[in-house]
């Protein structure tokens, strides 16, 4: 036995600690690895480069609401009308995004307040299904307009999806004339529709209730629009532009009425509510 073997017997054995894997996060927008205690305490902004990550429905309605909001039961409707089947069973892929998110589908719907203003609010999940617009997210938005109209309080959508849900077909695309009526009930009980499009809002999301909102408001740097950019750079044959589709690009060319920081948001949306429902903030 080498001296070295006799050294090493001497040394105390320490046990190799169990280190989580989930302690860092590496920023999307610059790379740099943060710590993901911080990255969820700066409303998962990133504070080198302030990248605004995609937030789930649950950690959407604590970030914007006061404490004690009521989350709205999911309105009951068909899972898989046409029993669609790609490589996979819709049901199945509806059963893992169910077990992913811990939602029914891709909008949650809530009723709280903002800075003590009573308001009725739908998130949009990217992490359901991409955030895709099926009878079920249509349901839940028509029923979140409804509940704004039975509070008498404006409904705010946050909105984030890659379009309408390919598994439900012409179903799907009904969608878009169906959640625009709910909105002019909205417009009919003279309440406000405000949309915050958060990234990405594309597809038919944005072709119907994403556009529609008496105020428009986006978070820095969401990818907004409709057909993907190689889309249409194939189809018109040019190359475009630096930034097209990105929030900042889109309020430059008068789609948007304002870019608001995650940390200023429920500042500035207590700031509208207040302007558009003058009589509920003097009360």
């Amino acid at each position: 036995m080498s001296w070295l073997d006799n050294v090493r017997k001497r040394i105390p054995f320490i046990a190799k600690r169990d280190t989580p894997d989930n302690l860092w996060i590496k920023c999307p927008g610059c790379g740099s690895m943060v710590f993901a205690k911080e990255y969820d305490e700066n409303l998962r902004v990133c504070p080198s480069c302030g990248h605004h990550g995609r937030v789930g429905a649950a950690m959407r309605l604590e970030q914007v609401l006061d404490p004690g909001y009521i989350l709205l039961k999911a309105p009951a409707t068909v899972d898989d009308p046409l029993k669609f089947r790609d490589t996979k069973k819709y049901t199945d892929r509806l059963r893992d995004a169910r077990a992913k998110t811990h939602e029914q589908d891709a909008l949650v719907n809530a009723t709280g307040s903002i800075e003590g203003l009573h308001v009725v609010v739908g998130v949009q999940d990217f992490a359901f299904m991409g955030g895709s617009m099926g009878v079920a997210v249509g349901s839940a938005f028509v029923a979140g307009i409804r509940a704004a109209i039975a509070h008498h309080a404006p409904y705010i959508i946050f909105t984030a999806a890659g379009g309408a849900r390919m598994q439900e077909g012409i179903l799907s695309l009904m969608q878009m004339p169906r959640t625009t009526a709910a909105i002019q009930e909205l417009h009919d009980a003279g309440l406000p529709y405000i949309v915050v499009m958060t990234d990405p809002t594309t597809g038919g999301v944005t072709a119907s209730y994403a556009m529609l909102g008496d105020v428009q408001l986006a978070e820095p740097g969401a990818l907004i629009g409709f057909a993907g950019q190689r889309v249409i750079e194939q189809t018109i044959r040019e190359k475009l532009p630096e930034g097209f589709q990105r929030a900042e690009y889109l309020l430059d060319h008068g789609m948007l009425d304002m870019v608001v920081p995650r940390s200023e948001l429920r500042v500035r949306l207590a700031s509208l509510i207040g302007y558009l429902t003058p009589e509920k903030a003097a009360a």
